[in-house]
């Protein structure tokens, strides 16, 4: 565990993405699981391309998808200091400090960055339902003032060019909000695909991998899915081999 005289909240260093990766993060508090690596693997990223990855705590998402895929670039953004902090510590601990920038930042003030031409934007938005009980996270509770989805995609169709990718991984119960959000946008994104992430086969999917591509006029998809879970507590081997082996969830 490590602590610092400008953050001394605790931090723990762990093995990741199945020890591709080391991962600093705060010891209490949201703590990356299997979400960003979901998300990432579900990435499709030409070589050369650049990334956005919006609200991006410690990094973990980026890291995997800067893992996976070797010719690509992410920029990071994150209001936290902390989480900022340990996504440069992340970075450079990994040998990713050249591909991976950190903007310490609200997302709302991206319209005067100057940023690089992206090819797609991925979150993992802090995002409550109204009737949701706030996260005891004082983080998370901050960032989820507002209605974050409908601002990140606002502002993610400023950022984005013509058929340019956002994606997310989301709560099934907030599926309304992240459609609407698409459909407020301005132009709005369209192209959806949803792939549900079941926790074991035949219950009901808690979580959703969804991409929409902006200003795309394509039709919507509902993808195959994943199943997390197999017998007990153990991965599927189509799971596991996502989570530790660097699969990609591209194709689903």
């Amino acid at each position: 565990m490590l602590t610092s005289a400008v953050f001394p909240e605790t931090v723990t260093e762990a093995p990741f993405y199945g020890g591709r990766l080391r991962l600093r993060q705060p010891e209490s508090g949201y703590r990356a699981a299997i979400d960003p690596v979901l998300l990432a693997a579900r990435q499709a990223p030409r070589p050369g391309s650049v990334w956005l990855d919006l609200g991006c705590g410690v990094g973990a998402a980026s890291l995997c998808l800067l893992a996976r895929c070797p010719e690509v670039s992410v920029i990071g953004v994150e209001i936290d200091p902390l989480l900022a902090d340990l996504a440069r510590q992340n970075a450079a601990l990994n040998g990713f400090s050249d591909r991976f920038r950190i903007i310490e930042s609200d997302v709302a003030a991206l319209r005067s960055v100057d940023l690089p031409a992206l090819a797609g934007i991925f979150t993992n938005p802090p995002f409550h339902a109204p009737a949701a009980t706030p996260s005891p996270d004082g983080r998370r509770t901050r960032a989820t003032h507002g209605d974050v989805l409908t601002d990140w995609c606002a502002i993610a169709a400023r950022l984005l060019p013509h058929r340019g990718s956002f994606s997310l991984i989301t709560r099934a119960d907030a599926l309304a909000a992240v459609l609407a959000a698409f459909a407020a946008a301005r132009p709005a994104f369209g192209g959806i695909t949803l792939l549900p992430l079941w926790p074991r086969a035949g219950q009901a999917a808690k979580r959703l991998l969804v991409t929409a591509r902006l200003g795309s006029r394509a039709p919507f998809v509902l993808g195959a899915g994943l199943v997390l879970h197999a017998a007990g507590n153990a991965y599927t081997a189509e799971c596991d081999a996502i989570l530790r082996g660097g699969a990609s969830l591209e194709n689903r």
